[in-house]
């Protein structure tokens, strides 16, 4: 198994797109050089905010190995394998390894209702055909299947590569389980956060960092969060934690995904859209996300 050490800030990086929905790979490259010049410790590309959900099978290796190409090795890259059935996701595994991904990111099977059993017999079996670390990822909210914290517990004691769990829950109890659970295990099994609002307090709690979405509009805050912390600055650390409240305020007009794309867009870049259907942020929204982006440049955060 490759030894990598998952902690810190990990984009789920944009994907980038032309106007008639392609990918745009040149600007994919900025965007890593953009992301890596500003700090962060990994980058996890067609994740939730990569749009991983809309893209084709195609479009996703092409995604993972452009990536992989640009970055050099100079983080860990993460890739999205999780599907809804176990022999696709192993197959997708199977081709990101071979591809040279330093880490899986494996979300629980979606639509369907799943068991806590079955999602364990599911990560078991995709497990035994991978040798490379694996990240459970719950996100119940998008897949409709929770993974509690005993079964992740279970899962991170019983299978040798998976190492860490990602919960974007939201579920502040639900986190806290994950580490607690988890912190006296014989192997370095890493909790990160999948809410940007929650990293600081799950790095005081014990865990590794977070995936974060946000770092996609200000890769160097969110990569101050975890360095600040690390280094026993926690006032700084705090204060750089707050600092994302107000631009997290606004995905109260749409999908987070859809204002974070476009936040990156008025910053400049030209990334083009969220693939339609998701592509709509009202006008609102759209003034509200100018006058925060203004805000925070004019406090130096961009």
């Amino acid at each position: 198994m490759k030894n990598v050490e998952l902690k810190g800030i990990i984009p789920p990086i944009l994907t980038p797109m032309n106007s008639d929905e392609s990918i745009n790979l040149k600007e994919l490259g900025n965007q890593i050089e953009r992301m890596l010049e500003g700090g962060v410790h990994g980058l996890f590309p067609f994740g939730t905010n990569g749009e991983g959900y809309i893209l084709s099978e195609n479009e996703k290796i092409e995604v993972l190995e452009a990536t992989i190409d640009q970055v050099k090795h100079r983080v860990p890259v993460y890739a999205g394998t999780g599907c809804i059935s176990t022999a696709d996701t192993i197959r997708i595994s199977r081709k990101a390894q071979e591809l040279g991904a330093d880490v899986l990111s494996i979300i629980t099977p979606s639509f369907a209702l799943a068991s806590q059993k079955e999602l364990y017999d599911h990560y078991v079996e995709v497990a035994r055909h991978v040798d490379i670390p694996i990240v459970l990822y719950n996100i119940p909210a998008r897949t409709g299947n929770k993974l509690l914290p005993e079964t992740v517990a279970k899962l991170a004691k019983d299978v040798d590569i998976i190492m860490g769990a990602k919960d974007s829950s939201g579920d502040w109890d639900n986190l806290l389980a994950y580490i607690n659970l988890t912190k006296d295990l014989d192997k370095d099994f890493r909790v990160l956060s999948g809410n940007d609002s929650l990293i600081l307090p799950c790095l005081e709690a014990g865990g590794a960092g977070g995936i974060a979405g946000c770092a996609n509009v200000y890769p160097h805050v969110l990569a101050s969060i975890y360095e600040l912390f690390k280094a026993g600055k926690l006032e700084e650390a705090k204060a750089a934690q707050d600092s994302i409240a107000s631009f997290r305020a606004v995905f109260k007009y749409g999908n987070p995904n859809t204002v974070v794309k476009k936040a990156v867009s008025l910053l400049g870049y030209p990334v083009g859209d969220c693939r339609r259907p998701f592509n709509d942020l009202c006008d609102e929204g759209v003034t509200a996300l100018k006058q925060v982006l203004k805000e925070n440049t004019d406090k130096g955060m961009c």
